[in-house]
């Protein structure tokens, strides 16, 4: 392996190794005959956690079902086959709703293009159950988000959580909403945007312009290698590639031919190189993932390489980051690591967007909608009698 993606994985425990061993391989025939020290005093309940929170288990289950010899314990199989089947039924499930909802979409002059889930199961892995997926993203045009969001309503999906908004900045603070069917117990995710603002990132006219059709359905559009590889590199980062999945993801889509100087065009008109970079060095120091030798410049830049470097200390720890309470030292690291991976114009406009009014602020100072712009000037003070007052920011 080249230095350039050599990483220090000394903080990895020797189950966390192991998972990286075993999904990096191609065929576990003779694994264990070879290396018996890799499977000595392995904590397999530890590698069964690891195995869920990661969300590699469908794609582990069929190769260690494979696998001849006793150094896996047959009781690790049996429960991963029934997480494997498990969730063959939840893609299966997934699958229909998001054909017929792309159908009903469609039917409405609504285009969409599907993110995630089943149409990255079979596209990457080559079988919907080979990849976990817990809900269904999809992106509309902005003009057509009102009317998404009536019809989902209309066919029984429960928004789950209402954003308190001021002067329309959830256009650009988050990204989608997200909707659960109570029956169905199928979640929803609606974008208008790829990632959480501010930040710069193609239109959907020009994601549209390059998506691909899916087998799956007739109506279902899923986005083209280049942005996907956008998409999945923008979207590991911000998460500090906390679930190897994604980076399994991406080793997938380095086994397609990719469109080197699109992609590398692409990352750079959006700021997203480094991420890109930092993308190519976990998938192939961590998961050997094939090197594409006309993306070798993203790989060598110093930020890409310290990216890679910070979020290893997620890849060692089995935490959500997005689901508090944090452990204090995560929590720091946290702190630093989402606005320190961002390029210098992100970084500006992260800090540009406190100075934004929030709707704290309202609720701190109620005033009539039409003099809601004095929240600007006011919002300095109010944010500082709220850190007085000990009042969280919104």
């Amino acid at each position: 392996m080249s230095d350039r993606y050599a990483l220090d994985q000394g903080s990895l425990s020797r189950e966390t190794a192991l998972l990286l061993e075993l999904l990096a391989t191609a065929d576990l025939a003779g694994l264990a005959e070879r290396q018996p020290e890799r499977f000595a005093d392995i904590d397999w309940e530890l590698m069964l956690k690891l195995s869920l929170h990661h969300r590699v288990y469908p794609y582990l289950y069929p190769k260690l079902s494979r696998m001849e010899g006793t150094a896996v314990p047959a009781g690790f199989i049996a429960r991963l086959k029934h997480e494997y089947r498990r969730n063959t039924v939840q893609m299966l499930q997934l699958s229909g709703e998001m054909s017929s909802l792309a159908d009903t979409l469609a039917g409405l002059n609504i285009r969409s293009i599907f993110l995630k889930g089943p149409v990255l199961a079979l596209d990457l892995y080559g079988d919907l159950s080979l990849r976990t997926s817990r809900d269904l993203d999809f992106i509309v045009p902005m003009a057509k988000l009102a009317q998404t969001e009536e019809l989902l309503a209309g066919l029984g999906y429960v928004e789950e959580e209402i954003f308190e908004a001021i002067l329309g900045d959830w256009k650009w603070r988050e990204h989608h909403k997200t909707y659960h069917h109570p029956d169905k117990n199928i979640k929803v995710e609606v974008h208008w945007r790829l990632s959480p603002g501010p930040s710069r990132e193609p239109d959907f006219e020009e994601l549209w312009s390059r998506s691909r059709k899916s087998p799956l359905g007739a109506s279902v559009h899923y986005l083209g290698r280049e942005d996907l590889f956008l998409f999945l590199a923008a979207h590991g980062a911000r998460h500090g590639w906390s679930r190897l999945r994604w980076l399994l993801d991406i080793r997938q889509l380095l086994l397609q031919p990719l469109d080197a100087p699109q992609l590398t065009g692409l990352l750079k008109r959006y700021r997203y190189s480094d991420a890109g970079g930092q993308a190519l060095i976990l998938a192939a120091g961590l998961l050997q993932s094939p090197s594409v030798p006309e993306l070798s410049a993203l790989t060598e830049r110093p930020k890409s390489r310290r990216m890679a470097r910070q979020a290893m200390f997620y890849i060692a720890r089995m935490v959500n980051l997005h689901n508090p309470p944090l452990e204090p030292e995560v929590e720091r690291h946290f702190k630093y690591y989402q606005p320190a991976i961002l390029p210098p114009w992100h970084q500006l406009l992260y800090v540009a967007g406190f100075l934004y009014p929030y709707a704290a602020d309202a609720k701190t100072l109620p005033l009539p909608k039409p003099l809601h712009v004095l929240y600007f000037p006011l919002r300095p003070f109010l944010w500082t009698w709220r850190k007085v007052t000990g009042k969280e920011e919104q």
